[in-house]
């Protein structure tokens, strides 16, 4: 018997020492893949670059009554920086703004190299444009971008460069080991082309060839952290920012930014990255009843309260508090959201592509006045283009639409992040130069099969450009398809710059009603000298391209790229390579269509301003990058584009002094909530308060609109602010010159919301007569939320 249990102590010491040494050598195996896969060094970051919430005109319909007038929610600057070991960097910025602009990435630039030496440079920057209608303008620095903003506004271009270092800044100091994953897939119902007509004019062979008439693929990268596991995901889905409307005040990220911010509120339940608490486990504290406080995305059923008369009690305890003011504007920065120390944040972006003739109005185009269809050619109702107007999917609720929109994105993102399992592998490379564009000699295909030399031309804007789009569309007597123009517009060109013989001949057919390109007072109207740029990671080619590509415009780009790195990369580039069209980068130069689409002169084709060849210079310049990207050598740098910074002029005024009536304090409330009131998910309670004007602080990265629960009977907890898609904050005066102004807030209760108490709070900043500002708060009484 001791024999026998001296024998099973061997045997069992023995097998237990064997699965010892199986199980190190399996864990080392695993270790050793995690680091031979792992060849990159990944980090991301993001930054609020939500700019001033009052008075600045928008950015994208050229609406000069279009004013900003509150927060819809925040705009954020995201990047992703990748890097080998010892070895190249490169950085992609996607902005919640309307597009890129040279003069801001002049001076990104510029910090970037003050604080990074030779790291980071033009040729390895790039920044991108998700193209919403709804951020605030003045950032650019060619005139024709500024001039319904009352030229450049000094507030709006510092938010945006500063939140784009400050985004960069935290990529950089999250540089860890990790790997990246590649796919795509469909996202058929959140795009329609705005422009058929245009794209049927394109040859059948080629049209024949493509199942749709935009482009529905979204590409995605997948960003996994070694120690924290995914960290963020970028993709590029070409659909324009435009569900939020042309008469829309607040300041907003539209479909994509909307996406974004379902992404990271869905990342957050999930848990990204490993080991990360909900944003609502930081705020109110281990063991707080309201730990996992479910968000908006979130599938979690509350509980009801379990005594609805203790609650209505308690809230009744609670009047409004009064304004009060603030120490400073640190005590404003009540924010749902934070950092978890060292932990890196999941950032998520949806960027844009070529989407030039891509709606996010997926309903279709109809007269507002008669019900029905737009002519089909011109997009006009009865000989008027202003209105015909696209309809979202939530019609006539253009907040409904945008959400739609982006939740459709948001939700094939989800799917591709989930099964993402191509790993990128390879090298990061880049190639950028810059390029005259107002003069560019072409090799164009001939009638006769061969080539012939042909000539880009200076900018210019034809007569459709004022017809606008069905997105947004024109006034007076303009309309899309327009290759004649009409006597008087022509004269009231002429008055600003009367166009060349030769310059007419290099934009035919389009008939020029502005000559952007020759006109330089008081300085630059157009630009002239555009970047083009290649980002390689791995199998993944990113091209950066200034503008608004048409969907068979970014086709044939994408197609001749991919030509030149298949063809000649001695196998380096497969059938996997992954081609996608960043669009909106590093600068704006509006649109580039086909050939063919040039000759009907829709919006697009009369807006892309360097004549009928602009496409062919693009793809021969493009294919001179690739070729150089995969032979390993330089590209000359080409030449600068102008900085004007010093040459701007802003004519919009400042505030002059903020006031209240007597006896009343700003954060004061003017119209409170309803006593003894309870509201329930999908209701919807506002309160309005004494305010002043949002330019005297922008609050970046803080909150003008705060909901607060109550946890337990004494403390209030930040439950939802500006950056939620529920809560809108709307700024307004009596009349138009008031010194004094109001603040609503409005809160539309999500179906995922916890049963409590709550009450809803406004922060703000004053100015005196004297220039000083002071920062103060003021809530609003309490109400039951079952």
């Amino acid at each position: 018997m001791e024999l026998f249990i001296l024998s099973f102590r061997y045997t069992h010491t023995a097998c237990a020492s064997i699965w010892f040494w199986l199980l190190l050598v399996l864990l080392f195996h695993n270790c050793k893949e995690t680091l031979s896969d792992s060849t990159y060094l990944i980090g991301l970051g993001s930054y609020d670059i939500t700019g001033p919430a009052a008075d600045v005109n928008m950015m994208g319909y050229a609406n000069a009554e279009q004013l900003a007038s509150g927060v819809h929610f925040r705009l954020k600057a995201r990047s992703f920086i990748v890097a080998e070991p010892g070895g190249s960097h490169v950085v992609f910025v996607n902005l919640d703004a309307c597009m890129a602009s040279q003069l801001v990435t002049i001076k990104v630039i510029e910090r970037l190299k003050l604080r990074y030496g030779g790291i980071y440079n033009e040729q390895n920057v790039a920044i991108s444009g998700i193209h919403t209608h709804a951020g605030p303008g003045g950032y650019l620095q060619y005139v024709v971008y500024i001039i319904t903003s009352l030229g450049f506004v000094r507030q709006s271009f510092d938010v945006i460069v500063d939140g784009i270092e400050k985004s960069i800044i935290q990529a950089h100091e999250n540089l860890r080991p990790g790997s990246i994953f590649v796919n795509k897939g469909e996202l058929l119902d959140a795009s329609v082309n705005r422009s058929p007509s245009a794209y049927l004019n394109n040859p059948a062979s080629e049209r024949n060839q493509y199942k749709y008439n935009v482009d529905k693929e979204m590409t995605l990268l997948k960003f996994v952290d070694d120690e924290w596991g995914p960290v963020g995901s970028f993709n590029w889905f070409a659909t324009h920012g435009t569900s939020m409307s042309r008469t829309n005040s607040l300041i907003s990220g539209d479909n994509k930014g909307a996406a974004a911010r379902f992404m990271e509120d869905w990342a957050d339940q999930k848990g990204f990255p490993k080991g990360s608490n909900s944003v609502y486990h930081d705020a109110f504290g281990a063991g707080s009843k309201l730990d996992r406080f479910p968000r908006r995305v979130s599938g979690i059923i509350p509980q009801p309260h379990e005594n609805f008369d203790e609650l209505l009690q308690l809230a009744s305890s609670f009047q409004a508090s009064g304004g009060r003011r603030l120490a400073s504007s640190v005590s404003v920065s009540q924010r749902v959201r934070s950092g978890e120390g060292n932990k890196p944040k999941f950032v998520s972006a949806f960027c844009q592509s070529n989407c030039g003739d891509v709606s996010p109005n997926v309903l279709g185009t109809f007269c507002i006045d008669t019900g029905l269809p737009c002519d089909f050619n011109h997009s006009t109702c009865n000989g008027k283009n202003e209105l015909c107007y696209g309809r979202g999917p939530g019609y006539p609720d253009e907040f409904e639409s945008t959400r739609i929109i982006g939740e459709r994105q948001f939700i094939k993102a989800m799917d591709l992040f989930n099964t993402a399992s191509e790993q990128v592998k390879g090298k990061v490379e880049y190639r950028h130069t810059y390029i005259d564009f107002s003069q560019l000699e072409v090799n164009f295909p001939s009638s006769g099969g061969g080539q012939q030399m042909v000539k880009t031309c200076p900018a210019a804007m034809g007569f459709a450009f004022a017809a606008g789009t069905t997105d947004g569309p024109g006034a007076f007597d303009f309309k899309q398809g327009d290759d004649k123009g009409n006597p008087f517009w022509k004269l009231v060109g002429d008055l600003l710059k009367t166009p060349t013989k030769e310059q007419v001949a290099c934009q035919q057919p389009k008939p020029i009603l502005i000559d952007t390109g020759e006109m330089k007072l008081p300085y630059n109207w157009a630009p002239s000298i555009l970047p083009i740029q290649i980002i390689r990671i791995g199998q993944v080619v990113i091209l950066c391209v200034p503008g608004e590509f048409t969907t068979m415009a970014g086709r044939r780009l994408r197609d001749a790229v991919q030509t030149v790195l298949t063809s000649g990369s001695n196998g380096e580039f497969g059938g996997n390579v992954r081609i996608v069209i960043a669009g909106l980068s590093n600068t704006y130069s509006q649109y580039v269509t086909t050939f063919e689409e040039y000759q009907i002169q829709r919006y697009e084709g009369a807006s892309t301003l360097f004549g009928p060849h602009t496409l062919s210079a693009y793809i021969q310049e493009f294919k001179k990058l690739a070729s150089a990207l995969i032979s390993g050598q330089t590209i000359q740098p080409g030449p600068q584009p102008p900085d004007l910074l010093d040459k701007q002029v802003g004519l919009l005024p400042g505030v002059v002094v903020d006031t209240t009536p007597t006896g009343v304090r700003f954060g004061d409330v003017s119209t409170d909530v309803p006593a003894n009131s309870t509201f329930k998910p999908g209701g919807m309670v506002a309160a309005t308060f004494w305010s002043a004007c949002p330019r005297n602080d922008l609050l970046t990265d803080g909150t003008f609109s705060l909901v607060e629960i109550l946890d337990g009977s004494k403390t209030w907890i930040p439950a939802y602010d500006d950056d939620d898609f529920c809560l809108r904050f709307k700024w307004s005066r009596p009349s138009k010159f008031s010194s004094q102004s109001y603040a609503t807030i409005e809160w539309r209760i999500p179906e995922t919301v916890v049963s409590g108490v709550y009450r809803i709070r406004h922060f703000g900043a004053s100015k005196s007569l004297f220039g000083s500002i002071t920062h103060f708060t003021g809530s609003s009484r309490a109400f039951v939320v079952l």
